[in-house]
């Protein structure tokens, strides 16, 4: 669940440095090692937060599945377990779903109602909403 060549992308600057000093050096290895049970170590970390990520998203569609849910209503969930950017209005919903103010609001008042979506606490006008918290 954790994929070293990822991170050695994040980190080819230091692993070309570190290979280069290693070539051209006496041949000693342990600054490589080190280096390399440094990012296996960072790597599986970052697995940690994937994998996370993944059962939350998991957990969401598990509890969501007793819900009526339309394409576009799923499409903005998925948006949203995925680091949305920004904050949900129903004009952003409109834009991403490609429909109508009319049906964002409807489809926005349809997932507050089955108790997916809450509208954010001291947000009147453009309300935002967001994702309710899973236990």
């Amino acid at each position: 669940f954790y994929s070293m060549s990822a991170q050695i992308r994040i980190e080819r600057k230091r692993y070309y440095d570190i290979l280069e000093q290693t070539q051209k050096g006496s041949l000693d290895i342990t600054n490589w090692l080190e280096w390399f049970l440094q990012c296996l170590d960072r790597a599986i970390s970052y697995s940690d937060i994937v994998l996370a990520k993944v059962l939350k998203k998991a957990k969401y569609w598990e509890m969501l599945s007793s819900k009526n849910i339309n394409n576009r209503q799923r499409l903005i969930i998925n948006k949203l377990l995925d680091n949305f950017e920004g904050k949900l209005t129903s004009t952003k919903y409109a834009k991403i779903a490609k429909c109508s103010a009319d049906t964002a609001l409807r489809d926005i008042q349809n997932l507050i109602s089955q108790k997916v979506l809450i509208k954010e606490a001291g947000s009147t006008k453009n309300a935002i909403y967001i994702l309710v918290e899973i236990k």
